[in-house]
């Protein structure tokens, strides 16, 4: 009976080692978080002008934050935990502020901390709290890359809500140096990180090419997606 007790015992002890390890890896996630919501506030005051999200995360990375980890831009995978903190922290910094008379405005391509605004539309607004609900949920953090992958081809396959037209298709494999539509999407992967790369701002590229260069890559995914179903 003993020997059943310690075998029963065990499992019960795994357990709570693993609870108490989530519990440590969850309060040192909310204190990065903290100090990424002083972090981003500093940063977004320090340019009145607005901030794009790449050039916000190079800041975070950058002396005397360096409180995000290097980012490989090229695979959508691995950037969502960075993209993620990120935006969970400008939510948060948001919610903070919005009874002090600011607003914090959040896309990827302006983040911008200004005098508050009038109310936006209502189609607006719900979308807004969607994402809000979204960021703000940390156990969204923690998702796995075959999952973001699938977020990824679940949201460009439902941006359009059909197969982009040819035209788009013929455009989006262009901008990735494509002469003609490639038979296999991994092509398009393998193309599509090495475009990045060179049009990285760290190489001299622009912000504006990146984005091009994941639209181009985001119409040829959905085009995949649905083509293969």
């Amino acid at each position: 009976m003993g020997d059943m007790t310690d075998h029963q015992a065990m499992p019960e002890t795994t357990r709570s080692s693993a609870a108490t390890a989530r519990a440590d890896q969850q309060e040192a996630l909310k204190q990065k978080v903290q100090h990424l919501m002083i972090a981003v506030e500093s940063i977004l005051r320090a340019r009145p002008a607005g901030i794009s999200e790449l050039d916000l995360i190079r800041a975070l990375q950058a002396p005397p934050w360096e409180l995000l980890e290097t980012v490989d831009f090229s695979s959508p995978e691995r950037l969502y935990p960075v993209h993620f903190l990120t935006f969970h922290a400008l939510y948060r910094l948001r919610d903070d502020i919005g009874g002090q008379g600011e607003q914090l405005s959040i896309s990827p391509l302006l983040i911008r901390l200004g005098p508050g605004q009038g109310s936006p539309a209502t189609s607006a607004l719900a979308e807004s709290d969607k994402l809000r609900a979204f960021y703000l949920d940390l156990d969204q953090y923690a998702l796995s890359e075959q999952t973001v992958s699938q977020m990824m081809d679940d949201f460009w396959a439902g941006r359009s809500g059909r197969q982009p037209a040819a035209g788009e298709v013929s455009d989006a494999a262009v901008t990735l140096g494509f002469d003609r539509v490639p038979d296999h999407f991994e092509e398009v992967k393998y193309r599509f990180r090495r475009a990045v790369m060179q049009a990285h701002p760290d190489r001299g590229g622009r912000t504006e090419d990146v984005q091009a260069l994941n639209e181009a890559f985001g119409v040829l995914r959905v085009y995949y997606v649905t083509r293969d179903t």
